[in-house]
């Protein structure tokens, strides 16, 4: 019994040749567990024959069948997410995976859950979601057992794995980094204040200062943007205590710099810069801004790694946390102070 037209099968053509009602149909395709066994393989064996492939298949068909994973994401245009999505695709075709990318809408996601059950009803195995937006659902959302999840973020939970750059810790490379080299204070630059990175980031500003015994000053908020970190740098042009910068990303920093050498002031002579992600290397010739390089790439190959580790384990895996370290690129935006040695 094989249709003729595999892309046109229907729930209703399915039931009708299993014999049993469209709504048992639907039952069989979303998991459901009022179906009688030798009616649930009587479906099952009327979708194979027909070719028809229901949303919620892999719950109810053999696990794995589709070899896909699902990645949702709300910003595909940062520089993170670009390099994460590339490792997730090399990783995952490597693996003989095809991916499936679905964008989420910052105004209209409200929750983990949210998220999840769009991507349920496609074929997919797993899901990756890169969370650069904090949902309240994080740390109690609970995946189900067929269809497991791994989130790129910072943020703690224990009911799923969890892969990303050390978001916070990169904000003590840089503040360290300015104080070894006699800054007394060191003034940032954040993201968004909706950003999951931004605010780890800005947590680990404040909380690398004060392991010094130093306040923090009032930091700026940006949006991600060269023009934001323009404005943020035309207000520190205008504070002479103001020696050492930390932007939240390469593109603020540069903004920074073009704001700082337009009000007269000279960097690093003056005003020492630092930005994070080292984005700029292969777009700015000679290129002076000292960055903290973040390996997206290497988060979005391992959460691919540990999506399809759980897809295929036929143990039940217990959540993984993993935060890699970022690393200083020297360049010649900061300067060392009198007195002090590098």
């Amino acid at each position: 019994m094989t249709s003729n037209h595999p892309g046109h099968v229907s729930m209703h053509d399915v039931a009708v040749a299993a014999g049993v009602s469209s709504q048992t149909v639907s039952r069989v395709a979303n998991g459901g567990e009022l179906v009688r066994p030798e009616t649930r393989k009587k479906v099952i064996d009327a979708m194979h024959q027909m070719g028809y492939r229901p949303n919620f298949a892999a719950r109810a068909l053999k696990r794995g069948q589709f070899k896909a994973i699902g990645v949702a994401l709300f910003d595909i245009l940062s520089t993170g997410n670009i390099r994460a999505l590339e490792g997730i695709t090399r990783e995952a075709s490597a693996r003989g995976y095809a991916t499936t990318l679905t964008m989420l809408n910052k105004k209209t996601t409200k929750s983990l859950a949210e998220a999840v059950e769009r991507m349920k009803t496609l074929p997919i195995d797993g899901i990756i979601v890169i969370l650069e937006k904090m949902l309240p659902d994080i740390t109690t959302y609970v995946p189900a057992d067929d269809l497991p999840v791994t989130i790129i973020t910072s943020a703690k939970t224990t009911t799923m794995s969890t892969i990303d750059e050390d978001q916070y810790r990169c904000s003590f490379l840089v503040v360290d980094y300015f104080l070894e080299r006699g800054h007394k204070n060191v003034h940032f630059i954040s993201g968004p204040r909706d950003s999951v990175a931004s605010q780890f980031r800005l947590q680990g500003w404040k909380d690398a200062l004060a392991e010094h015994g130093i306040t923090p000053p009032r930091h700026f908020v940006g949006d991600w943007t060269a023009d934001s970190g323009y404005e943020a740098g035309k207000a520190l042009a205008q504070m002479d205590e103001c020696t050492a910068i930390y932007a939240g990303n390469d593109f603020m920093a540069n903004g920074a710099i073009q704001a700082l050498e337009d009000a007269g002031k000279k960097v690093p002579e003056d005003v020492s810069v630092i930005g994070v992600d080292d984005s700029l290397k292969d777009v700015i010739p000679s290129l002076t801004l000292t960055s903290v390089r973040l390996d997206f790439t290497s988060v979005g190959r391992r959460a691919l790694a540990e999506t399809v580790r759980a897809i295929e384990s036929e143990d039940i895996l217990h959540p993984t946390r993993v935060l890699l370290p970022g690393k200083v690129i020297e360049r010649s935006s900061v300067s060392t102070l009198n007195g002090s040695e590098s």
